[in-house]
């Protein structure tokens, strides 16, 4: 059984060893991205954030995953960023996915934005072309203050 829900501070260093463990598998764990920031040991403190919000995905009571929304530094007023979105090997190409980015999207237009951005790097090339089928196009150059220069990717979809 799938189920998707909002992160608790218990979920902190499962989720930070998912992250890491992906971005190893696809040796993209590089400096400037999400593998050296420290907020990725702290996501339920970042996600107090007003307007933000981080889904934990879990497959019959396992963490499996996660993904969400913030409004990150720098970006304008009607945009927010699609964030931290990584699922284990064993929950990709279950729906599980693109069920964090629905809810995102939906959560998004709730809360007033009318656009997501989001950042990626060529090794995480199966999640950019889920992120194509959604509807994300690329831009030349990056928006906002996130601090992932080692991200070369980025896109944007109007909501």
């Amino acid at each position: 059984m799938t189920h998707l829900r909002k992160i608790a501070p218990e979920d902190n260093p499962q989720i930070a060893s998912i992250i890491r463990s992906c971005l190893e598998e696809f040796n993209a764990n590089k400096c400037g991205t999400v593998y050296f920031d420290e907020t990725t040991d702290h996501l339920y403190e970042l996600f107090q954030t007003p307007k933000s919000i981080y889904f934990i995905a879990e497959v019959d009571g396992k963490l499996v995953g996660g993904g969400g929304i913030f409004p990150s530094k720098g970006l304008p007023s009607d945009t927010c960023e699609l964030v931290k979105m990584y699922l284990l090997p064993e929950a990709r190409g279950t729906g599980l996915g693109a069920s964090i980015i629905n809810k995102s999207i939906e959560f998004a237009q709730q809360q007033g934005f009318k656009r997501i951005y989001l950042e990626s790097m060529p090794e995480l090339k199966r999640a950019i072309s889920v992120y194509e089928k959604f509807g994300f196009e690329y831009i030349h150059e990056a928006i906002g203050e996130t601090g992932h220069h080692g991200c070369d990717v980025w896109m944007t979809k109007n909501i």
